[in-house]
C-alpha cells in the first residue's frame, strides 16, 4: 500500500468529496447492519466537530472523530473530547494507521480542543489498542441519550476510557452524565 496522507478538518469545513469518502468508508463496514452513514447523526450517535482522516490514492482509508462537550462527573463539570467513528478500512488494517490517527487526534485535542480529557466507550476487545495509545480505563455509571433519543443509564462495567490531556489525577470520582448522545 502506498504511503497515506492525514488531514485534520473541522466538520463545518468538510467538502463534499470528504463527506463522500467518509460515507464510503463507513458504509463499506456498517451498511448491512446499520444502514447508511449520516454525518449529522452517525448510526444514532453524536456527530463530530473534528475529523482526522487518512487518505490513500484518493480514498479515505481511516477516520477518528471527536466533539468537544461539557459533561458532569460527580459534582464537577469537565470539558472533554468525545471520540467516535474510529475506523480503518479493511485493506489498511495491521499497518499501525489506527495508532497514528489516534496520535493525531490526541494532538489536535491538545492544540485547540480546550479539553481536559478525551473520552470514549468501546468493546472490551479493543481496550488493549486504546491503552497502547495512552488511554486509561475508568469505572463509572454513565448516563446519556440513546440512539433512539431516550435516556440511558449504564451501570459500571462496559469499557469507558479517558485520555489525559490534563493530569489523570484530575479526573473526578462519581457518576458520569454525558449530557447528550455518546460518540
Amino acid at each position: 500500500m502506498k504511503r497515506h496522507s492525514i488531514e485534520i478538518i473541522a466538520h463545518q469545513e468538510l467538502p463534499e468529496a470528504d463527506l463522500r469518502g467518509l460515507r464510503q468508508l463507513f458504509d463499506s463496514e456498517y451498511l448491512e447492519e446499520f444502514g447508511e452513514w449520516d454525518p449529522q447523526q452517525p448510526y444514532g450517535y453524536a456527530p463530530h466537530d473534528v475529523h482526522i482522516m487518512a487518505w490513500n490514492e484518493g480514498r479515505v482509508i481511516g477516520h477518528v472523530g471527536w466533539a468537544r462537550r461539557e459533561i458532569a462527573v460527580g459534582t464537577q463539570i469537565l470539558a472533554i473530547a468525545g471520540v467516535g467513528g474510529v475506523l480503518i478500512s479493511a485493506d489498511a488494517r495491521g499497518t499501525r494507521l489506527g495508532s497514528e490517527l489516534m496520535s493525531w487526534a490526541a494532538q489536535s485535542m491538545r492544540d485547540g480542543g480546550r479539553v481536559a480529557f478525551g473520552y470514549l466507550g468501546c468493546r472490551e476487545q479493543v481496550v488493549p489498542f486504546y491503552a497502547s495509545c495512552g488511554w486509561k480505563k475508568i469505572r463509572a455509571r454513565e448516563r446519556s441519550v440513546g440512539c433512539d433519543g431516550e435516556p440511558v443509564e449504564q451501570e459500571p462495567g462496559p469499557p469507558i476510557l479517558v485520555l489525559p490531556i490534563a493530569p489523570f489525577e484530575m479526573w473526578p470520582d462519581g457518576d458520569i452524565d454525558l449530557r447528550g448522545r455518546a460518540w
